[in-house]
């Protein structure tokens, strides 16, 4: 029986979200963190989307946002010239890390002691987290504005993309490994630790790569303009997004198209899936966060399978169940003093 996509949608931002990230998953679940142009990153529960807190500090749009794997801290990026490292759990500040210029993107190494930094200075920063105090260790070597920058191989190496390149460095010696260079724009960039791969968006195109020696794996070509893409764990298939509005789900073996949903009230700037790869989430200029079913009418976190009666003629549709304390929760939380970290009150619905 067909079955038609329900996405939750996860407002309160008030600009374009511009950057996203999950968890590992945690014996409490796993979490979400957002990334936006309004200055204010937003912690949310991984499955259901139900929002948990917002960072307040940094003083200009925010560009990226990642959380460490047990979810105890997180790291923004923000064009205040600053990166800041947060206490997830009571959202507490713990650093700030001054750069010279805006910061585009943060990563934490595999047991978060060390912290990656890149942005518009074009450098490549290493904090030791466990000295605050001391200098970063710098790598040069991009001629422009860094867009993103990852840990990979167990943090052996690194990745990070500029606008029209990506290089892979090795951490011990700090020098460039090999590079990969394009003929326009790179959009995005994805490590997927199992099996050592690189998703790389540029254009309309969707490429893979090896992450240890940067060979060619295989490539797909979209409909639009690519904003971002993410590659399922188990390899099975990918989902992307970008200028049309629209979420594309490919299969990765094969290259056909599986699915196209169009939610969104803008181009979708940053899509992932979760790290159970029940769900993926998409970011947009529209300011909100959707949450999309990797299996449409599968029961899993707010969704809830209900079959219409025989003979109907209607779809089967994924039915969104709250529980029932959540009007209440709501009302308390936006009756809670403005100077907490809970700024604002955003909601899920279908």
């Amino acid at each position: 029986m067909a079955m038609r996509q329900t996405p939750l949608t996860c407002s309160g931002h008030t600009r374009p979200v511009v950057d996203l990230a999950f968890s590992g998953i945690t014996p409490y679940g796993y979490f979400l963190i957002s990334a936006c142009k309004d200055g204010k990153p937003m912690l949310r529960q991984g499955d259901t989307g139900d929002w948990i807190g917002t960072f307040v500090g940094h003083k200009g749009a925010v560009w990226g946002a990642t959380l460490n794997k047990d979810a105890t801290k997180a790291a923004t990026a923000a064009a205040d010239f600053t990166a800041k490292v947060w206490d997830a759990v009571s959202g507490d500040e713990l650093m700030t890390l001054a750069h010279k210029h805006i910061v585009k993107s943060v990563d934490f190494t595999q047991d978060s002691n060390y912290l990656l930094t890149a942005g518009q200075d074009k450098l490549l920063r290493i904090y030791d987290l466990n000295k605050p105090e001391a200098e970063p260790k710098e790598i040069s070597g991009h001629t422009s504005g860094i867009k993103k920058a990852l840990w990979c191989s167990e943090d052996k190496q690194i990745l990070s993309a500029d606008d029209k390149t990506v290089r892979l460095w090795d951490h011990t010696t700090m020098t460039e490994v090999k590079s990969l260079n394009f003929n326009m724009s790179v959009s995005s960039m994805e490590y997927i630790p199992e099996g050592e791969i690189l998703v790389i968006t540029y254009g309309r195109s969707i490429a893979f790569h090896s992450a240890v020696s940067l060979d060619p794996i295989k490539s797909f070509e979209a409909p639009a303009t690519i904003n971002s893409a993410s590659l399922h764990r188990e390899k099975e298939f990918l989902v992307a997004g970008g200028e049309d509005f629209k979420l594309y789900k490919y299969d990765y073996n094969s290259g056909e198209e599986l699915e196209s949903y169009k939610g969104h009230f803008g181009p979708i700037h940053c899509v992932r899936f979760s790290p159970d790869g029940e769900l993926y989430a998409s970011g947009s200029e529209d300011g909100t966060l959707r949450l999309w079913q990797t299996v449409v009418g599968k029961t899993y976190g707010l969704w809830k399978c209900v079959l219409p009666e025989e003979d109907s003629g209607e779809l089967a549709k994924p039915k969104i169940s709250f529980p029932e304390t959540a009007e209440e929760e709501l009302e308390e939380i936006a009756s809670e003093n403005s100077d907490s970290i809970y700024s604002s009150t955003p909601e899920v619905k279908a």
